[in-house]
């Protein structure tokens, strides 16, 4: 099952102390499994945007303890700022982003309503597909007359009445909760100072006003410069390119131009790809042809071949075996010795071991490689075991045949992890050296690159004695469990070895 992912971008009534933008940031990073992955403060407008998902239950009770939190520092009776408000947790959308639907948003959002209101006091509104009445849908119907003005009529206007908590309003105000798609918090600043004249270009491009579809405008004086503050509600069917564009004709008509843009925390890779096509020009463009696209997409699939190998490790299968997982276990070995390796060139403290590290580095890399084609080989060796054993024998020619093929598939069944052994061998040199020399704060990795090599070793000895056993060529089994015995005792030196060169490094760490 695919994990669950629920993004939360609530709004906060604060952008100006720091203490209590930070206390608010704590609330959040104190649910464990909630991902804090982007904050935006605004002086002028005087509010903080945090941006945090992850999986539906702990993304809930991070947003309770960040509403719990702004209540108890941010007082609305002594709040001034630029943005409209209501409440110091001001508005709270849960956005669906993987494995979830809208639907389970606006559970979310009603459980969520339902505690604020019980347990804080708090008048909560539902909007957005969470509302509970069409002229709640938009946010700003609920938000009209701010919080001085929803605090006159709360208790006397029935269409004032919240979704859940108390029909009054304290220092902590209303907060507005709901569900909706990703949307794009976009501000577009002016070459003026006239903010009437952004005001004009919001009335334009809004839909409210017969502008843009899904485009919510506002004109406001931010930094002494005019402002077009916006959100876009849906960015496929109305591009931030067209509404860009839009502002820049309607600006032209005072004499005035786009001075900057901002993002209000995070937007969609999509939507910045359509700008990018649009402005370009591109019209044959595919999104895979971006690089990082096109590196995930293949990083995704190496993970997925990992996986796989585990599942075909864990099958009721001969192959892939225990062979294949030594010669695994070995490559990761090697990877581990690259990367101390790299993390030790460059570093002035460690320059006088510049060469060495650059041929461990060299070598390491290239034992990954082989190693991890000897995933494959050893299983295609075993399944020429098994291939020969099916082979008929009716015949005593079919029988001799069949006898000469199982032999000869034993054999190179058990050259296979010998030369597995042998390299892996050789990482744990390199593993060995890198711990030694190399950068003493991965100590640790070398140390497990050598204690992963060596059990690739044991394994893959395993595999080369049972396959010597089934051998009827004496010289050539006597041969393999010789160099079978050398490789274990050279291993166990470097163990023993490595043992006492981690307990120094580590000593005084």
């Amino acid at each position: 099952m695919s994990q669950k992912i629920v993004e939360c971008v609530p709004n906060f009534s604060e952008g100006r102390r720091e203490p209590i933008i930070q206390a608010l940031i704590r609330a959040v990073r104190s649910v464990p499994g909630a991902m804090l992955l982007d904050r935006h403060s605004d002086p002028d407008h005087n509010r903080t945007v945090l941006t945090f998902a992850g999986e539906p239950e702990a993304v809930l009770q991070a947003a309770f303890a960040a509403i719990r939190a702004a209540a108890e520092l941010i007082d609305l009776n002594q709040h001034q700022g630029e943005h409209p408000r209501i409440g110091a947790t001001d508005v709270v959308p849960f956005v669906p982003i993987a494995g979830v639907t809208m639907q389970e948003c606006v559970q979310l959002a009603r459980r969520l309503g339902q505690r604020v209101g019980d347990e804080l006091g708090i008048p909560v509104y539902l909007y957005e597909a969470a509302a509970t009445r069409p002229e709640r849908v938009n946010l700003e119907n609920i938000r009209r007359g701010e919080y001085e003005g929803l605090k006159e009529s709360i208790g006397r206007d029935p269409d004032r009445q919240p979704d859940f908590g108390p029909a009054r309003l304290g220092p902590a105000g209303a907060t507005v909760i709901g569900a909706r798609q990703p949307l794009i918090a976009y501000n577009v600043y002016l070459h003026t100072e006239d903010v009437q004249i952004a005001r004009r270009i919001a009335r334009a491009v809004r839909h409210s006003s017969g502008g843009l579809r899904y485009v919510k405008a506002l004109g406001m004086l931010v930094e002494g410069r005019a402002q077009v503050s916006m959100n876009l509600t849906d960015y496929r069917r109305t591009p931030v390119a067209r509404v860009v564009e839009a502002i820049r004709r309607e600006a032209a008509r005072y004499g005035v131009a786009i001075h900057h843009s901002e993002l209000v925390g995070l937007i969609p890779q999509q939507a910045l790809i359509d700008a990018a096509q649009w402005y370009l020009q591109l019209d044959d463009f595919q999104p895979d042809q971006v690089l990082e696209t096109r590196l995930q997409e293949a990083i995704r699939q190496a993970s997925g071949e990992k996986l796989a190998l585990l599942q075909e490790l864990a099958a009721a299968t001969p192959t892939p075996g225990g062979g294949s997982a030594a010669a695994y276990a070995c490559a990761m070995g090697a990877s581990l010795a690259a990367m101390v390796a790299r993390l030790t060139l460059g570093k002035k403290k460690y320059q006088a071991v510049e060469t060495e590290m650059g041929e461990i580095l060299e070598r390491a890399l290239a034992l990954q490689g082989e190693l991890a084609a000897a995933v494959q080989q050893d299983a295609q060796a075993f399944e020429a075991v098994l291939q020969a054993f099916r082979m008929p024998k009716d015949t005593e020619a079919e029988k001799a045949a069949r006898a000469l093929a199982i032999q000869n598939a034993t054999l190179q069944a058990a050259r296979v992890p010998l030369e597995v052994a042998r390299k892996g061998l050789q990482v744990m040199e390199l593993a060995a050296r890198a711990l030694n020399s190399g950068n003493r704060n991965a100590a640790s990795d070398a140390y497990s690159g050598l204690q992963l090599a060596n059990a690739g070793v044991a394994a893959a000895l395993a595999n080369v004695r049972i396959n010597a056993s089934a051998l009827e060529d004496h010289a050539a089994r006597q041969e393999l469990e010789r160099e079978a015995g050398q490789i274990q005792e050279q291993a166990r030196k470097l163990l023993q070895g490595a043992e006492e060169t981690f307990s120094q490094r580590t000593a005084h760490q």
